[in-house]
């Protein structure tokens, strides 16, 4: 089947901080476009300032879906659950004649949907939890001896894919590898998707990082994450709490941090996950989703509405 006769997805993938969510909204507005989250931390209701969701003011102006609709106490949101909720939101703005527009930096959640993913078994919940409460420098040498690959690819510091891969070892017998080569549910083969990934020159990225950094302490970071160490329903290692600045400006409410350094080690942190981000967006996607290095909102809009018309 041509491409074209496919149904049509705008997919608006790059770093923390490359003007995403501007890009989105503006197409959103102008083509009747429904703007469905593709961040892992816009996920969470707890985090609309640290996560940069979008205010309401801005989800007044079009449609959003799949923002802040987890509560921070749930510690098993996946990617395969963002994925299959991203497939009904696609649909939905398919059936209403609208223009789904995807927009986020988590490559994991965008390779899920588009690819498909590994058909991994449940795991044992007796052995998650003894990984999960492991240390990660023991989780790493329990994986180096059960699955070597896989602890010879994964940086030993990733906490969570280290776990993942030992936990999958121990539950099912099989390297995650393996898992990994069989993909299903993905929706690529019955779409179109026109991609746009925005890949600013770095010094200006991390220049915006430094700046967002210092405006959310400033506009309701400390409120946020003061009402989240509050509640005594979120496990400490739950994702929202080590989600990038929520330490940090948990260290300054406790005084065991000044301002100063806790917002420097959050702006070193983002700019270390911007660079990361970059990193996977300029080599894994497919070679037809075009790279943007403009840092203009309408510049980008008229070259995205072109490609739609195409």
């Amino acid at each position: 089947m041509n491409t074209l006769d496919l149904p049509t997805i705008a997919l608006i993938a790059g770093p923390t901080a490359s003007g995403k969510s501007a890009l989105a909204l503006a197409l959103a507005e102008r083509n009747g476009g429904v703007v469905i989250n593709a961040d892992a931390s816009q996920v969470y209701a707890d985090l609309r300032v640290l996560s940069a969701r979008p205010s309401p003011e801005e989800e007044a102006r079009a449609p959003h879906r799949l923002f802040g609709h987890v509560d921070g106490a749930d510690t098993t949101y996946s990617a395969a659950r963002w994925a299959g909720e991203a497939r009904d939101a696609i649909a939905e703005a398919h059936a209403a004649g609208k223009l789904p527009i995807l927009v986020g930096g988590t490559g994991l959640y965008i390779r899920t949907l588009i690819d498909g993913i590994a058909p991994v078994p449940e795991i044992d919940p007796a052995i998650r939890a003894a990984v999960r409460a492991a240390s990660v420098a023991d989780n790493q040498a329990a994986l180096a001896a059960l699955d070597p690959a896989a602890a010879a690819r994964l940086h030993p510091a990733d906490t969570t894919r280290v776990a993942r891969a030992l936990e999958v070892m121990r539950s099912t017998g099989r390297p995650i590898a393996d898992w990994q080569a069989d993909r299903v549910g993905g929706i690529g083969d019955a779409v179109r998707v026109v991609a746009s990934i925005l890949l600013p020159e770095r010094a200006w990225l991390l220049a915006r990082c430094d700046a967002r950094l210092a405006q959310m302490f400033d506009g309701g970071a400390v409120e946020e994450v003061t009402a989240l160490v509050a509640r005594t329903d979120v496990p400490p290692l739950a994702p929202v709490r080590r989600a990038i600045g929520v330490p940090d400006v948990a260290a300054w409410i406790a005084g065991s941090a000044s301002r100063e350094d806790a917002l420097a080690h959050a702006q070193a942190a983002t700019r270390q996950y911007a660079k990361r981000q970059s990193t996977w967006f300029r080599n894994q996607p497919p070679p037809e989703w075009q790279h943007r290095d403009a840092t203009e909102t309408s510049v980008n809009v008229a070259k995205f509405e072109t490609r739609l018309r195409c």
